[in-house]
């Protein structure tokens, strides 16, 4: 791999680690659709598995009780594994630029029922079939794309979970996600040693992002940064819409 897209890998994955240490979540969210820009959808999750297992575990550590936390939404994160399983298998044997729009459009969704803040009354009072939907659902499209969160923050809403808790059981479903992606990329031989050793060159630059993000999250006005964040996410997904045409 050109030193040229390590370099521009290093500082999307430090962007991406510094806001997710700032909010709690959204690494894969924005690393994903930046690398993407410059390779493909698969290639940029295969580079963030093991970055974004760095920062899933940090991340729940940070809020504390981990084992607890585990214990509480395992069986969310089982469905969301079943889930990716399928969506990476699909991504492995389909693999193509529609992906990139599927991508695009996971971020779009994920901003308008953030915006409209749309209510899902029947997820409260369905619990367990809402919990096989949405965990299942969450893990599909993260097999595919990389970007649970936009249906994740649907059910955690509407489930009334707690900043903490939303935190822990995206960084749960995550980590769950990321565990089976590198054993069916290994598997099939999509994820290369080369590939793991370079990613893997990032944990530290990840770490000092992580470090910094966490250490400024008590000091900067969150829903500022939220909207900064959401205005970036935006342009990336119309910048993967144009770049796809």
């Amino acid at each position: 791999m050109e030193l040229d897209f390590l370099l521009i890998f290093f500082s999307i994955v430090f962007l991406s680690a510094f806001i997710h240490g700032s909010v709690g979540f959204g690494f894969p969210m924005v690393a994903t659709p930046l690398i993407a820009i410059i390779t493909d959808v698969q290639t940029a999750i295969i580079y963030t598995l093991i970055p974004t297992l760095l920062v899933n575990i940090v991340s729940i550590a940070n809020e504390g009780e981990f084992f607890k936390a585990i214990k509480k939404f395992y069986p969310l994160a089982i469905l969301a594994m079943i889930g990716s399983s399928i969506g990476t298998y699909t991504l492995i044997y389909f693999s193509s630029e529609i992906f990139k729009i599927i991508l695009a459009v996971a971020i779009l969704i994920y901003l308008f029922f953030d915006f409209v803040k749309v209510k899902f009354p029947w997820i409260e009072k369905n619990p367990k079939s809402s919990l096989v939907l949405f965990g299942l659902g969450s893990g599909i499209l993260g097999g595919l794309t990389n970007v649970m969160s936009a249906t994740l923050i649907i059910y955690a809403l509407e489930s009334k979970f707690t900043k903490k808790e939303i935190i822990q059981s995206f960084n749960i479903c995550f980590l769950f996600g990321k565990l089976i992606q590198i054993a069916i990329f290994t598997i099939t031989s999509s994820f290369t040693m080369l590939q793991f050793t370079q990613s893997s060159f990032s944990l530290v630059v990840i770490a000092l992002a992580l470090f910094f993000g966490i250490k400024v999250k008590q000091y900067i006005n969150a829903d500022i940064f939220k909207k900064i964040v959401k205005i970036v996410l935006f342009a990336i997904a119309v910048l993967l819409f144009v770049q796809t045409y």
